[in-house]
């Protein structure tokens, strides 16, 4: 099943165009990379589907016509988007982080998910008291996606989940995201600077430039082209 279907959208900020018409698609149970250089679009194209940014063009999730949708409908839609500086309340502990994710949903059933994600970061129930504003980056990274997977997300957006991390802590994040898609069936969208990483656990990828997709495939189709490898993966 086609968990997001994007297609010709355009978007930008008052004047300024910034994606031009940009079509992908993500499936349930599958991560899907978006490479490109700084300013090449990709957080405008995340901010776009989670419904920040009004936009042009067609955004189906699960077949239904999205685009226009506020934030807070697409959420209830299934949409969960992780930005970019991950987005954690810094003055709240990490259970009351969990709970804020969980507010479309029942006291009881916050609780269960609360410790399932808690399991799945075990740090995190180390510091299920501490302030978010307090931890590591490499935590507040786990809390901003435990928290967005409070709400049981069909679709999970991740703007560059490696940003400041160290290496060993970015591989433990990345192995997460791939724990909660072999669970869930999630369909994961990233957006991610870290070719090498991201395409080591992604299923599928596109190139973006300026706004426009302009290559597509596979995983390992995108690893063993030449031109990807020199702008993207440092061979």
């Amino acid at each position: 099943m086609t968990a997001l279907a994007v297609r010709d959208v355009q978007a930008g900020y008052g004047p300024v165009q910034v994606l031009t018409g940009v079509s992908l698609d993500v499936s349930a149970g599958e991560v899907v990379v978006v490479l490109g250089a700084n300013g090449a679009g990709k957080t405008t194209l995340l901010r776009a589907i989670s419904g920040m940014i009004p936009v042009q063009g067609s955004v189906q999730l699960d077949g239904a016509e999205v685009a226009g949708r506020r934030p807070e409908d697409l959420l209830r839609l299934g949409v969960a988007h992780v930005p970019q500086g991950r987005g954690t309340f810094n003055d709240l502990t990490v259970d009351d982080n969990l709970r804020v994710g969980g507010f479309t949903r029942s006291a009881d059933e916050v609780a269960a998910d609360a410790e399932r994600w808690l399991d799945l970061f075990p740090r995190l129930r180390e510091r299920r008291e501490q302030l978010a504003g307090s931890m590591s980056g490499g935590e507040q990274q786990m809390l901003a996606i435990a928290r967005a997977l409070m709400s049981r997300p069909s679709l999970l957006l991740l703007d560059e989940p490696s940003l400041g991390l160290a290496p060993l802590v970015t591989r433990d994040v990345f192995d997460s995201i791939q724990s909660i898609v072999a669970e869930l069936g999630t369909g994961v969208l990233v957006v991610e600077q870290n070719a090498n990483l991201a395409l080591g656990i992604a299923d599928r990828g596109y190139v973006l430039e300026t706004g426009t997709v302009v290559s597509s495939g596979t995983a390992a189709e995108l690893s063993a082209d030449d031109s990807i490898r020199r702008a993207y993966l440092g061979v």
